[in-house]
């Protein structure tokens, strides 16, 4: 009986110690998805939990919100790139990396497959710097990585002769009411404010001030 008691102790302990960051902070609300991560209210921050390393997921951006022009392109609902990705561990920082999919050795050697591999560049598509680690899940702070053009506003608007415009942080924030976590995936919704020169006339009929652009 005592070391039932004992063994039932431990679990209790395993259980409650596991992962609690930022506990008892009444400004950060937990998601508990696919992937784990927190909204800072405070400093409108989202905080990600890594502790599937090596593993890959399948990584796509989209649209909620669009221009408005057809000619342009940024429809709402428009899928962007899908890319196949994963996370690893580099010093004190949690990288995410997309392996080259398009030059594979399809063999059981594992010589050969490892060879193809050296041969072809893999692209690093961000790196987080670890805020704190928990029971080998590593905290990490994602908000510069979201608040970034992933989709290509920027570019398209300018193939389109539509101006030059970047990203603006001061006018954009996450869209909440979109952000959510499930058990085999998370979603992240974010308002951004691309700021520019307006040049062509599509954007200027659909947008009310041209020089500020937002979608979602």
């Amino acid at each position: 009986m005592k070391k039932l008691t004992i063994l039932l102790l431990f679990i209790f302990i395993q259980q409650t110690c596991f992962s609690q960051f930022f506990k008892d902070n009444k400004k950060v609300t937990k998601y508990e998805g696919y992937f784990n991560f927190y909204y800072d209210s405070s400093n409108d921050k989202i905080f990600l939990e890594i502790s599937k390393l090596e593993s890959e997921f399948l990584y796509v951006t989209a649209l909620s919100e669009g221009v408005g022009s057809n000619d342009i392109g940024l429809d709402r609902g428009k899928l962007g790139g899908g890319a196949v990705v994963f996370f690893r561990k580099s010093g004190n920082k949690i990288l995410l990396i997309q392996p080259n999919q398009d030059y594979r050795a399809l063999t059981d050697n594992v010589e050969e497959k490892k060879s193809i591999k050296e041969a072809f560049a893999k692209s690093v598509l961000h790196g987080f710097v670890i805020k704190e680690v928990k029971d080998n899940t590593y905290l990490v702070d994602a908000t510069s990585f979201f608040m970034q053009d992933t989709f290509g506003v920027s570019n398209t608007l300018s193939r389109s002769g539509e101006g030059s415009y970047t990203v603006d942080n001061s006018r954009s924030a996450y869209n909440l009411a979109r952000t959510k976590a499930f058990e085999k995936n998370v979603e992240f919704d974010v308002l951004l404010t691309f700021i520019g020169n307006p040049k062509g006339r599509n954007l200027l009929s659909v947008t009310p001030d041209a020089s500020a652009v937002t979608v979602y």
